[in-house]
């Protein structure tokens, strides 16, 4: 059986190209800068995909540790994205917070690489985790 995801619904506002994104009770705004004709009223869908990803890795690490009992605080992920030669490429740079041994790191370094928009994302993109 496969899983399915609420419906998510995005609406262009009056504005150029504002959206109105809903998807179960949270209403989000995606926009373009104002140098590329938007109103910068809010993340760009580039933006909001990659903050994605980000959270997916954070959560599914917070959900590990949780599971092993390992004493992970807090996740935090910078990322960024570069493109060449057609193909986009992302880097993460995950900071893990918490009493944990060299081998717990690299378990949730591995770990990280198993998250859903991961593995959504990857055919098509290169992305390299790193732990700071």
């Amino acid at each position: 059986m496969s899983e399915a995801t609420p419906t998510i619904t995005v609406a262009s506002t009056s504005d150029r190209f504002r959206q109105t994104i809903t998807t179960r009770q949270f209403q989000l705004t995606a926009d373009e800068p104002t140098e590329l004709g938007g109103t910068d009223a809010g993340p760009t869908p580039t933006e909001l995909v990659i903050a994605g990803l980000g959270a997916c890795k954070a959560i599914t690490l917070k959900m590990y540790a949780e599971r092993k009992q390992w004493p992970l605080e807090a996740v935090s992920a910078d990322m960024q994205v570069s493109k060449s030669a057609g193909r986009y490429s992302i880097l993460v740079q995950l900071r893990l917070t918490g009493d944990l041994s060299d081998e717990q790191r690299t378990r949730l370094l591995d770990i990280s690489n198993k998250c859903p928009v991961h593995k959504m994302l990857a055919p098509g993109t290169d992305i390299d985790t790193v732990l700071l």
